[in-house]
């Protein structure tokens, strides 16, 4: 499985949304340079409050951009970065790869998917209503999360739009995704 990075955003002060850059450096064991989430351990303040010595399994934020496309349809305009990914990628089913799937990005940087971002009511502070869309059930009511997986880095790198992406599964058995 291949794909693309279709953008790439960081920013180094608490808000929801991130401003797309020309390119981002990831730092093995930290994250995204110059992103307030990077660290060794849990940066976002929901987690720092339970239990600051977490292990940050949220380092970088990957959304893929056909979901915007669906959002739409559903009268939403969302763009790269607005709901606060790292990279936004094109033609890789990210919710549907396991645990421990390496996502390289050009030459040098992989990431290793932890989980599922469990999206916050900050969504609905962004565009109301939109939560919903990105949080559902499925048919036989299981809770169903579309707003991007997370990761750690592997080995860092530089990303820029427009680099590719290849994806190496984990040994089986799979394990789904869950949130982290």
């Amino acid at each position: 499985m291949t794909g693309s990075v279709v953008a790439v955003s960081r920013n180094g002060e608490y808000s929801f949304t991130k401003p797309n850059r020309d390119g981002i450096r990831l730092l093995a064991g930290l994250g995204v340079e110059g992103d307030v989430h990077a660290g060794v351990t849990v940066k976002h303040r929901s987690r720092v409050a339970q239990d600051p010595s977490q292990p940050n399994l949220r380092q970088v934020h990957l959304m893929h951009a056909e979901l915007f496309g669906e959002l739409a349809e559903a009268g939403f305009t969302v763009a790269p970065g607005q709901l606060g990914e790292n990279v936004t990628t094109r033609g890789v089913d990210l919710l549907g790869l396991p645990v421990g799937t390496l996502l390289r990005f050009g030459a040098e940087a992989v990431v290793e998917v932890t989980g599922l971002r469990n999206p916050c009511a900050q969504i609905d502070n962004f565009q109301h209503g939109l939560l919903k869309q990105v949080v559902g059930r499925d048919g036989s009511g299981a809770l169903v999360r579309k707003a991007g997986i997370m990761g750690v880095v592997r080995s860092g790198g530089e990303i820029r739009p427009g680099d590719g992406i290849t994806v190496t599964l984990p040994p089986e058995p799979h394990r789904p995704l869950d949130r982290v």
